[in-house]
């Protein structure tokens, strides 16, 4: 093989509101619990099913933490892009190895885009702490009280 790629891109919703953490060296990072749905409707019942899944997100970037901190709340409707990892640590209570899986937002292929509804105004932010267009479609109270929008993802 002559390369390889971790990259992640995930559109959904906070489930809390993000966490910030200040860390040894002093610098803060961000914690979110982001939710991506995906619905059907079952061939044989016709029932609508519905199935989530809970994504960890770190955010290392001090620009993007003040704009998490600042803008995100729970049900905010965001798109990220990052790397995946896996973290190794150890149970203080029980001594033993734990895993955790994260998308980690930090370095020049990360970015975090605010998409409107919840709690947020649309717009985005890159890792370079630029600005991108606003998509203010969503703006509207019934868009963004809309949880069961019917996009496949």
């Amino acid at each position: 093989m002559a390369g390889s790629l971790n990259k992640v891109l995930l559109i959904g919703r906070l489930g809390a509101d993000p966490e910030i953490k200040q860390m040894v060296n002093g610098k803060s990072v961000a914690r979110l619990s982001l939710a991506t749905s995906q619905s059907w409707k079952d061939k044989t019942t016709g029932e609508k099913k519905e199935k989530t899944e809970w994504h960890r997100i770190v955010v290392f970037n001090d620009g993007l933490v003040n704009v998490v901190q600042q803008y995100l709340k729970k049900g905010a409707q965001i798109y990220v892009e990052g790397q995946i990892t896996t973290r190794k640590w150890k149970d203080e209570q029980s001594g033993q190895d734990k895993y955790s899986t994260e998308i980690v937002i930090q370095g020049y292929n990360s970015s975090l885009t605010m998409l409107g509804g919840g709690n947020t105004g649309g717009g985005g932010i890159q890792n370079d702490n630029t600005q991108a267009p606003a998509n203010n479609f969503e703006d509207s109270p019934q868009a963004s009280n809309d949880m069961d929008d019917e996009i496949p993802f």
